[in-house]
């Protein structure tokens, strides 16, 4: 069975939202090979509509950098009821997103990986579809914005239980959960 994975940088007071603005620092070639080599098991991407816009405008010109080379080359996966069409070696789930996900994850091969904590989490929890989250706690502030699970029911969030520690140079760590 196909592991669906949901990485997300987040800062120290639970910050998800615009990691661009105080996440880049601490993505330095440490943790940037890590996280290549966790794509390594990974055949697609999964991003809903806003994420899929704001990487699609800019990691596609992208080249030449083996992480960004191996995101680019990803099946991607876009959740969204308003887009009509997609590029940037995408396809858009059309229906249910979560049995479309259930269904997939039936088929076997290699991991689902989804980047942040967003909208897409609501239906990927409620349907208990999440078999990993990695949570990229950084040491900093992100400010004002959207953070972790803010907008999931709290019935909906299921038990964790943490798996895994990494820690990296930068100060940064990454806390492996899974769900039971």
């Amino acid at each position: 069975m196909r592991k669906l994975i949901v990485e997300s940088f987040m800062a120290l007071d639970g910050v998800v939202d615009s990691p661009m603005k105080w996440a880049s620092r601490f993505f330095d070639e440490e943790s940037k090979h890590h996280a290549y080599r966790q794509l390594a098991d990974a055949d697609y991407f999964l991003l809903g509509r806003v994420a899929y816009q704001v990487f699609s405008a800019s990691w596609p010109s992208i080249q030449g950098d083996k992480y960004f080379d191996r995101i680019n080359g990803l099946k991607k996966l876009v959740a969204s009821r308003t887009l009509h069409e997609v590029t940037w070696n995408a396809s858009l789930i059309k229906g249910d997103v979560a049995e479309t996900l259930r269904k997939l994850k039936e088929e076997g091969g290699g991991a689902i990986v989804k980047y942040g904590v967003t909208q897409l989490d609501r239906t990927l929890l409620e349907s208990r579809l999440v078999d990993e989250y990695k949570l990229w706690l950084l040491p900093t502030r992100g400010g004002s914005g959207k953070r972790a699970f803010d907008d999931i029911d709290m019935a909906a969030q299921p038990d964790l239980e943490l798996t895994d520690v990494r820690r990296f140079a930068n100060g940064g760590v990454i806390l492996s959960y899974v769900p039971h």
